[in-house]
């Protein structure tokens, strides 16, 4: 250790947690190594125990280190991140939409995301019939009431317990019905996803909107994301309209703030000359 310079803006145990964070991601605090005792870095930083315990704190926060009752913090092992560039992938699944069934086996969303393999994912998903509370009545542009087929999902890394994110999406009961196996949560993974679905009852999506806000997790969002103390997550509202302005799909995604990446690009119209 170094040492921490009193000169810097920041405060001192932030100073600590960004020198311990760059031995962590040089590999010289490798993966599965135990950190030093907050006395140890206390006396090696000389910052007070409160100050390391914040420090340690903010590594935890990161998603670095790990601790574990009664054997002390370890350095974890780079979690799985997603990416999601969602102006581009909205328009790569409507376009794989009217690809055959073959080439929708290929690849799904969050391997779009990932850059994992089918082989690579485990996929969960949970079908139930609900009726529209005053927020997804709303939302849905519909009657409270009125019958919805809401859905849970979530996809995990073979190589982790954790999921990557979840999604609760909600749907017309009445639309999906047309087509049964849309009621049917076995045939999950759906080879092109909710828009080849949509697809199957005669609904082409024109836009879909995106809500993006951060909050703390429900209890039981961080025990099965396996989020750390101080870690928030970020929810997006998708809401899809089809092309007679229909509210069609809300789908709220909950995901890790400290392995996600939400990245957004659009093309400026040029002024007129």
């Amino acid at each position: 250790m170094t040492g921490v310079h009193g000169r810097d803006w920041r405060p001192r145990y932030l100073q600590l947690a960004e020198e311990l964070r760059v031995k962590i991601t040089s590999g010289e605090l490798a993966p599965g190594t135990l950190m030093p005792s907050e006395t140890e870095l206390a006396d090696t930083s000389g910052l007070s125990r409160t100050s390391v315990r914040n420090a340690i704190r903010q590594l935890r926060e990161w998603g670095l280190v790990r601790a574990e009752q009664g054997r002390g913090t370890y350095v974890r092992a780079p979690r799985q991140r997603v990416r999601r560039r969602n102006a581009e992938r909205y328009q790569w699944e409507k376009d794989r939409v009217l690809l055959d069934e073959e080439e929708r086996l290929k690849t799904g969303a969050t391997e779009h995301d990932t850059g994992l393999t089918v082989d690579d994912l485990k996929f969960h998903a949970e079908y139930t019939r609900v009726e529209a509370d005053a927020d997804m009545a709303a939302a849905l542009q519909v009657e409270p009431g009125r019958p919805l087929l809401r859905r849970v999902y979530w996809t995990s890394s073979r190589h982790e317990n954790a999921p990557l994110t979840m999604s609760y999406s909600y749907l017309p009961y009445d639309l999906v019905a047309a087509n049964p196996d849309l009621l049917d949560a076995s045939k999950e993974p759906w080879p092109g996803g909710s828009q080849h679905q949509l697809y199957t009852v005669g609904v082409e999506l024109d836009r879909i909107e995106d809500e993006v806000r951060a909050r703390p997790p429900s209890p039981d969002e961080a025990e099965l994301l396996d989020i750390d103390p101080g870690v928030s997550v970020l929810t997006v509202r998708k809401t899809s309209f089809d092309t007679t302005g229909r509210v069609v799909e809300v789908a709220d995604v909950v995901m890790p703030g400290d392995r996600t990446e939400l990245v957004y690009s659009h093309k400026l119209q040029r002024w007129k000359t």
